[in-house]
């Protein structure tokens, strides 16, 4: 693919750490984006996963740098095909919270896909700092178009609200959509998502793929959700929540035999062992997904990023 005595930027004393402060600055928000952007141009061109390592981290940083080993495998004198991604018109949300790890959304418009009217695509990034001597880094991405982005709920100075990760008040605590998710994936239950391409439309998919002439392939899911790959949650004026959160998707490919597995030149790149008749790869999966209050309704998937983190043949 971006403090001691108490400030407007957030920076506070120990005992201050107890206090409810804005998690950033506007200046620096953008500034933080700015610095994203720079460092994901320059790893991207060069195919460098160590170009950008410093302001990537949890679901994020775990898809961009292996996507970027793979290609830097493939192809080792860098991108040919390098355009550099610009990120215009931030609309920066601001949290106020105690403590760190401190967090802000950033809702830019790319150069990654063309105009389309006010129903342009944006990319809703969430960057996250984990104590006062480090950077801020992007951990989560998902891109939606206007229309999808869930109304936050703000303060009348302009400041949002996180939401706690074990609130009851929402149908589903953030803390445990990982694990709801990845349940869901695997068997249908909990029914507590609406149908959409990430939910039914993606098990339905995967149904399929089950069982090919000469072929089959299971799929596990996982809770991701310890430390920067923890939920983060903002609180959304209905009631409910705009929540972000990992797991961890396992495919295991089985040949039948004297059937061969064609493997891609990028799986191959992140590839273990050696493919004879399985080869089981390992993705994470990232959610910005909108929580409705409890008893309301189900939970909204809106976006989901995915990327190839490694591969074992055997």
């Amino acid at each position: 693919m971006t403090t001691l005595a108490l400030t407007a930027s957030g920076c506070v004393t120990v005992h201050g750490e107890r206090e409810i402060v804005p998690s950033v600055t506007k200046a620096e928000a953008v500034e933080a984006v700015k610095q994203f952007t720079a460092a994901y141009n320059a790893a991207d061109k060069a195919y460098d996963p160590a170009l950008d390592a410093g302001r990537v981290t949890g679901a994020l940083g775990a898809i961009n740098q292996a996507g970027l080993k793979a290609r830097s495998v493939n192809y080792p004198d860098g991108n040919p095909q390098h355009v550099p991604l610009e990120l215009s018109d931030p609309k920066i949300t601001i949290p106020k919270k105690a403590g760190w790890p401190r967090f802000f959304l950033a809702d830019v418009d790319s150069n990654r896909d063309r105009d389309q009217g006010s129903e342009d695509n944006r990319w809703v990034l969430i960057f996250v700092r984990n104590g006062p001597a480090e950077v801020w880094k992007a951990t989560y991405l998902t891109i939606l178009t206007p229309g999808r982005i869930p109304e936050l709920k703000t303060d009348q100075d302009g400041y949002a609200e996180p939401v706690a990760v074990d609130s009851g008040e929402l149908a589903v605590a953030p803390r445990d959509l990982s694990g709801d998710y990845s349940s869901y994936m695997q068997s249908g239950q909990p029914d507590n998502f609406k149908d959409g391409p990430h939910t039914s439309d993606w098990r339905a998919s995967r149904q399929k793929e089950e069982n090919l002439p000469g072929l089959s392939t299971q799929y596990i899911d996982q809770p991701l959700e310890s430390g920067d790959f923890a939920p983060l949650a903002l609180a959304t004026r209905d009631g409910g929540a705009l929540v972000f959160f990992t797991v961890r998707n396992y495919e295991r490919q089985t040949a039948a035999k004297g059937v061969r597995l064609k493997v891609h030149p990028d799986v191959k790149a992140l590839l273990t062992g050696e493919v004879k008749q399985t080869i089981t790869k390992e993705r994470v999966s990232s959610q910005a997904v909108a929580v409705p209050a409890s008893g309301v309704g189900k939970v909204d998937v809106l976006g989901r990023l995915t990327g190839l983190t490694s591969a074992k043949g055997s």
